[in-house]
């Protein structure tokens, strides 16, 4: 019989993990040690190296004593990799959870903190209550953080040795600490550590999403609801062309001379209609290319976006600009309040900010590339704890998309028939609602998941694996669940398990070979039997965006077989397609994190100025566009003997007011700060969305942007010293300080959140692929 180090030589594919083996037979030889003097050595200095395995063994025996599980030896390998910062690729059922505890409880020991970021709050709750009692037993606290908490909640989460939380909720908490008008509003203390669940959804599929925080309230106006009822009016082909591939509508000479008359103005392009010109353009956006129940639903009298890669509603999620509005005025629904915007923050900039991170995903390993350049994360195969014996078919590849889902119904008819459960992922909500509909006309009772009822996602996934169940969903049901064979009590397994598992069948090919991964992760739990297939056709939106049949020899575009296709070149340039896009989608993210870099830099000096303030520092002016961004976590108190700008510039009145001078100061000085630089944001926002044009005369839009930007900054920060002095020199000031609304100063005590899906019309490598894809045919 072999022994684990044996057996790990032979299974693991990376060097660095085959030679964690003796490590793992030392956690198992070491007795328990006392988990009150684990804190006391940890505090003392002792490495976390020196201290791994004997924590590691402590968290052994007190997983057994709390739940009742021995951890796998896989599951302390995958520990010891995300110690170290690297992100574990664990397939679907090994025990990401409990995997995470250790590294968990290892940091925990400094007192600074860890946070495990998960991607919703139902599952940060669950696993801080899941793994709670085990933290007890290791003498550490544990909280989660959710949605709707107080200050007062929020400030006891994030005082916890551990700390669940969706990485939204954190990213959202810093931007409100860095609007705080007092000390006692701040909930966070500084990073430390990051553990990240599903590691590629949340640093790779939601990395680029602003996260927003907003005040004020602009008025609404009847604008949208105009232009929708122009929007559809003009008649497509004739007043406006839809380019179906850059995702875009242009009006043609035809309609803007339709719209002029509609709207009763000469010239639609002049300078002065440029406001119902973008609003015209965000409604026939609105109208022919964000479609209702892919991606968008209406629910409880609302529009609520889809998000893509996993098929749930985001709520608090919106379009730029007027484009939220357009698509309300679409469905005639309530305007929400847009707002002014105060401050953004990415998630890839949040995890940034923590000086240690690391990972946990069923599926990174496609991605891996990407993740060691952006993050610094190195990915690390775990072999499983047990062989995975599910077995991956080869695509169904059909000429239409009917054939396709004629042979789907026979399909899931046949398999059904055998008491086979059955899950099926679409792409959509109205496509898993149609084939729902058709299957139930032949007799096939099924359940639906989708973002109409994902308030039912545990109770549905909970009976997937069940005995003759056909469960359709949307991409919901790839995260943070195990479906388990024969029902949850799984009182038919052995039958489940005789009948080959669950079998998985997925209607669309994704852009990304990682989120067709996930579909296929749902079978094959743990040594499971399990099988997946995928079927295609030649009409769906992967192979229309791209252009893949352009590829195909010109018969497959024209004859309609009722079979699936046997050429094996159709397949390969199907999957090819998916890996060249991902590399477009790579390169082009590259390109915009170079947009970004600049910003981020920016803003980490101004929270840190505004910091210096809140806590009483004395910062005497902006610091230059080289400062050093390591001065966010200066101390402020070492700056106390040094004036404040109003002291020396404005002595005299600074002393009549005694006492109140401080309070005043802040007060004039933070306003000033978030006024200055939510205006800051609306430049950046317009300059960033017209750089592309300098590409005409030449010039990198990239270098003539981060000039731009330098330049737009540096006089930010001088304009900010002068309006601190002038506003404080006319400012009225009584005994409760200024009066923030009276003076026309943003008052930021009343904001709200919410998320930007900045790519509303797709990803931007759908603009550009089709002539890269055929300059590498070339």
């Amino acid at each position: 019989m072999f022994s684990f180090h044996q057996w790990l030589q032979r299974r693991a594919s990376d060097r660095n993990v085959r030679s964690v083996a003796p490590l793992v037979d030392e956690v198992h030889s070491r007795p328990v040690p006392d988990c009150s003097k684990l804190r006391e050595r940890a505090r003392a200095g002792e490495t976390l190296d020196d201290l791994l395995v004997d924590v590691f063994a402590a968290v052994c025996e007190a997983a057994k004593r709390s739940l009742a599980q021995s951890p796998y030896d896989v599951q302390i390998v995958a520990a010891i990799a995300m110690h170290h910062g690297q992100i574990a690729e664990m397939l679907t059922g090994e025990g990401k959870t409990l995997a995470a505890v250790f590294p968990a409880c290892l940091h925990a020991l400094t007192g600074k903190g860890f946070h495990v970021l998960t991607v919703n709050d139902y599952l940060a709750r669950r696993d801080a209550h899941w793994m709670g009692d085990l933290y007890r037993r290791m003498g550490l606290s544990v909280a989660c953080l959710q949605q709707g908490m107080t200050i007062a909640e929020r400030q006891s989460a994030y005082a916890a040795d551990v700390t669940y939380a969706t990485a939204n909720e954190i990213g959202f908490d810093y931007l409100r600490d860095h609007l705080a008008s007092d000390p006692a509003q701040l909930v966070q203390r500084p990073f430390h550590f990051a553990l990240i669940d599903e590691a590629d959804s949340i640093l790779i599929d939601e990395a680029r999403i602003p996260l927003v925080i907003a005040g004020g309230a602009n008025p609404a106006d009847g604008l949208p609801h105009r232009m929708a009822s122009l929007a559809h009016w003009l008649t497509p082909g004739r007043d406006y062309t839809r380019d179906e591939y850059s995702r875009n509508v242009n009006l043609t000479e035809t309609g803007a001379r339709r719209a002029e008359m509609w709207l009763r103005v000469s010239n639609l392009y002049d300078l002065e209609n440029l406001a119902l010109l973008t609003a015209l353009n965000h409604s026939l956006h609105a109208k022919e290319l964000l479609r209702r129940d892919v991606d968008y639903v209406v629910k409880n009298g609302s529009v609520e976006l889809v998000d893509e890669f996993k098929g749930r509603v985001v709520h608090d999620r919106r379009w730029p600009d007027g484009l939220q509005a357009a698509i309300e005025a679409k469905e005639g629904v309530r305007l929400r309040t847009e707002g002014r915007v105060l401050a953004t923050l990415t998630v890839q900039n949040l995890v940034d900010l923590y000086p240690m991170a690391a990972g946990m995903t069923a599926t990174a390993l496609t991605q891996a590339e990407e993740l060691k350049q952006v993050y610094e994360l190195p990915v690390v195969a775990i072999p499983p704890n047990r062989e995975n014996i599910r077995q991956d078919f080869e695509d169904l590849i059909f000429t239409h998309r009917a054939a396709k889902e004629a042979a789907l119904i026979r399909e899931i008819r046949d398999v059904h028939a055998k008491g086979r459960p059955i899950l099926v992922g679409t792409a959509s909500v109205a496509e898993s609602e149609r084939l729902g509909r058709a299957l139930a006309v032949n007799g096939i009772p099924n359940q639906i998941l989708n973002a109409r009822n994902d308030e039912q996602e545990a109770a549905i996934i909970a009976q997937a694996g069940a005995l003759g169940a056909v469960t359709i969903s949307t991409n919901m049901a790839g995260r943070g669940t195990d479906i388990l064979l024969g029902g949850n009590p799984p009182h038919d397994r052995e039958r489940v398990i005789a009948l080959g598992g669950l079998y998985v069948i997925g209607t669309n090919k994704h852009e990304s070979r990682r989120i067709d991964n996930q579909l296929r992760g749902r079978a094959g739990r743990q040594g499971d039997p399990g099988s997946t297939i995928f079927f295609v056709s030649l009409e769906d939106d992967l192979i229309h965006r791209f252009g893949v049949l352009d590829l195909l020899p010109p018969i497959y575009g024209e004859a309609r077989h009722p079979e699936a296709l046997k050429d094996p070149l159709v397949v390969s340039e199907v999957n090819r397609a998916q890996r060249i896009i991902e590399s477009q989608n790579l390169e082009i993210r590259r390109r915009l994190w170079r947009y970004e870099g600049m910003l981020e830099d920016q803003r980490r000096i101004m929270h840190s100025r505004r910091r210096a303030v809140l806590l009483g520092g004395r910062p005497m002016a902006a610091e230059s566009r080289d400062a050093d961004v390591s001065i966010l976590n200066r101390n402020c108190e070492e700056e106390t003997g040094a004036k404040t700008l109003l002291e020396a510039r404005c002595p005299g009145r600074y002393a009549e007011l005694g006492p109140l001078a401080p309070k005043v100061d802040r007060q004039i000085t933070l306003a000033l700060i978030d006024e200055l630089w939510s205006d800051y944001l609306l430049r950046v926002t317009e300059l960033r969305e017209g750089i592309h044009w300098v590409s005409l005369a030449g010039h990198d839009p990239v270098n003539e942007f981060r000039k731009a930007v330098i330049e737009m900054f540096d006089r930010m920060l001088l304009d900010l010293d002068e309006s601190v002095v002038r506003t404080f020199e006319e400012a009225e000031i009584t005994e409760d300080g200024v009066n923030l609304n009276q003076i026309g100063l943003l008052d930021t005590s009343s904001t709200w959140t919410y998320i930007i899906n900045d790519q509303p019309m797709g990803d931007l490598a759908q603009r550009f692929f089709k002539g890269l894809w055929k300059s590498k045919r070339a």
